[in-house]
């Protein structure tokens, strides 16, 4: 097997099948473009909120103890949370 066929059959594993786990992620993209104030918000917080978006759709889609999905929830609200207000 190649190392892209490995790379894919892990991600497989971890996220399920990934036409599943896009349909997941653009139904919750296409709700938060419908809120009214989705399109006031800075870009780096609408890319933060999609990329959450992105993640939570793998959790519902595929391992949900899969821990580095939980790590980049934080690690994106992390990004917006620290442009907010300085250190």
């Amino acid at each position: 097997m190649s190392s892209i066929e490995e790379v894919v059959a892990e991600r497989g594993r971890a996220y399920g099948d990934f036409a599943a786990q896009a349909e997941i992620e653009q139904d919750l993209k296409e709700i938060m473009r419908a809120c009214t104030q989705w399109y006031e918000l800075e870009a780096y917080k609408r890319a933060s909120l999609e990329m959450i978006a992105h993640k939570i759709s793998r959790i519902l889609n595929g391992d949900s103890n899969h821990a580095d999905s939980w790590t980049d929830i934080e690690g994106y609200a992390r990004i917006a949370r620290t442009r907010l207000t300085p250190p």
